[in-house]
Formats: C-alpha cells, sequence, structure tokens
C-alpha cells in the first residue's frame, strides 16, 4: 500500500473545503485555488477511467475560477 504523503494530506483538505458547500470554489483563496490545482494536476489517476474523468472535470472548474478571480467577474454573471 502507497505510503500517504503530504502533499496528499494537503490535497483532501483543499478538496474537502470545496465539496463540503454548494458554494464549491468561492472558500478557496486564489493561492489555494492554484495549489489545489497543483496538487490535482500530479496526481495520476490513468489507471481508473472514471477518477481521471472526474480529475479533468475538477480541473475546469478551477480553471474557471481561477479566471473568475484574476478577471474580477464571473463569466456568466
Amino acid at each position: 500500500m502507497p505510503e500517504i504523503t503530504d502533499e496528499d494530506r494537503e490535497r483532501v483538505k483543499l478538496l474537502q473545503i470545496v465539496t463540503s458547500s454548494k458554494h464549491e470554489f468561492k472558500k478557496l483563496s486564489l493561492e489555494q485555488l492554484k495549489r489545489l490545482q497543483e496538487l490535482v494536476e500530479k496526481k495520476d489517476y490513468s489507471h481508473d477511467k472514471k477518477a481521471h474523468k472526474s480529475k479533468v472535470k475538477l480541473l475546469g472548474k478551477i480553471n474557471v475560477r481561477i479566471y473568475e478571480l484574476t478577471e474580477g467577474k464571473g463569466i456568466w454573471s
């Protein structure tokens, strides 16, 4: 069984913040979003097709929220 790293713990902590609210990414700062993006991108889910698909979807949502924060507005608002 692979050992749990500090990065794994950090990724899980950030993901718990995201999943604990219907407002998802609005609770995370830009720095936290960028860190989450980095941690999720590092994680290899190629062995699990469903998990990989979820990873791609999550990264898309993170990118949208980063764009909203850097542009100062929502795309559809």
